[in-house]
């Protein structure tokens, strides 16, 4: 199985022709999707164009804020005394969303891959690691905490050692994503609606905490 982080951000998807990005979007509605391509093209973690000229590419993933950047930004907000962003995915999905795209280029987003769509002009490779290895290549960020495991206890393993790096990542995770590594088997075992029969998300409890009602 294919292991990585679950990014507790807004999932995109962008388009690449001949290596250049000209199109990414959200899932909007989850059958029409939101054009934010200028915005998008304000992240600098996206690159404009690739480092290998593919004629056409659809490349899935998460825009999400850094803690850093979210405490940063609510400090900016606290100086203006405009209101603080609850957490860091309402931060980036309201920063993708802006009208202007001058905003959304103040509020230094980060991206992460975790998937290819369409692909055409060339033959992808047959595992999903090497899929992700190959966004790697062409100058798209992946989850360096990915991993390849095998059977339940090489999944449970995973969980529980992100589990204990959770506090001390750079961004905010809600769980584990396990994938079915082989191309042809996540093909065969196909969908469910809308979700794959080949990956599902093993989230961790909810983050508590205790507060006083004055």
């Amino acid at each position: 199985y294919a292991v990585e982080p679950k990014f507790d951000g807004l999932a995109i998807t962008l388009t690449y022709r001949n290596g250049m990005f000209v199109q990414g979007a959200t899932r909007g509605d989850g059958s029409t999707g939101e054009d934010v391509t200028e915005n998008l093209r304000t992240v600098r973690a996206i690159p404009l164009h690739l480092n290998e000229p593919i004629r056409d590419m659809e490349v899935r993933g998460e825009v999400l804020m850094f803690k850093r950047d979210f405490a940063r930004l609510n400090d900016e907000q606290r100086t203006r005394d405009e209101k603080e962003f609850v957490n860091p995915r309402n931060a980036a999905a309201g920063s993708l969303r802006q009208l202007d795209s001058r905003i959304t280029a103040s509020r230094r987003l980060s991206f992460f891959a975790y998937g290819i769509g369409l692909c055409e002009g060339m033959e992808l490779p047959g595992r999903h690691d090497q899929q992700l290895a190959l966004l790697q290549r062409c100058g798209i960020p992946v989850a360096r905490q990915r991993r390849v495991v095998r059977g339940v206890e090489g999944l449970l393993d995973y969980y529980r050692e992100i589990g204990v790096q959770r506090a001390a990542l750079p961004f905010d995770i809600d769980g584990v994503v396990y994938k079915v590594n082989d191309i042809a088997q996540q093909q065969q075992l196909g969908f469910v609606s809308r979700a794959p029969r080949w990956a599902i998300a093993h989230k961790f409890p909810a983050e508590e905490a205790l507060t006083t009602l004055l």
